[in-house]
């Protein structure tokens, strides 16, 4: 059910590629660990394309299959190696230690995020971004707070990891605001 969403949302355009990373992952590439790095729901590989262009070892999973084939195309255009991974990350093994720097923009379930936490090579960083619930106007993310992460939520499921930032705040992109 969950791929044939998604990959019917990428077929239809309703997310087109985004030819710049996160912004919080732009922001902090700088002091990130260099190595090896995992883009969870990677979509059309903005992050995963980033992250091998500033030479890092990357794999990326998404459940669309069309999203990836978009992101393999704009690799191929920029010559950058990912390993391009088509799961359904809920039911996805992912092996323990392994990745210096995971990024994981908007994608929620706090079942899987010890699974993605024990992923994390010693010293490893976890990026993690996802729409919040605001009383703020916003005109991006979900319609309805059923998908966005209430206050502090994510900030709580992370508590037995160093928390090097956290930051609840509306953001402007492209015209419209979102709250993250």
């Amino acid at each position: 059910m969950k791929r044939d969403v998604w990959e019917q949302r990428y077929r239809r355009g309703v997310y087109g590629p985004r030819e710049y990373p996160s912004p919080l992952l732009l922001e902090n590439i700088d002091w990130l660990p260099d190595g090896s790095a995992l883009d969870l729901a990677t979509g059309h590989g903005r992050n995963a394309l980033f992250l091998a262009e500033q030479g890092y070892d990357v794999q990326a999973i998404d459940v669309a299959p069309s999203a990836l084939a978009v992101a393999k195309r704009r690799a191929d255009d920029r010559d950058v190696s990912v390993e391009w991974i088509t799961a359904d990350i809920d039911a996805f093994n992912l092996p323990t230690d392994r990745y210096d720097v995971i990024t994981l923009s908007y994608y929620y379930n706090f079942n899987k995020l010890p699974d993605i936490k024990e992923a994390l090579a010693p010293g490893g960083v976890l990026l993690h971004e996802h729409h919040l619930q605001s009383a703020d106007p916003v005109d991006r993310g979900p319609s309805g707070d059923r998908y966005r992460m209430r206050s502090n939520d994510l900030l709580r499921s992370c508590s037995d990891l160093t928390v090097l930032r956290y930051e609840e705040t509306t953001r402007e992109v492209n015209g419209s605001s979102g709250a993250i």
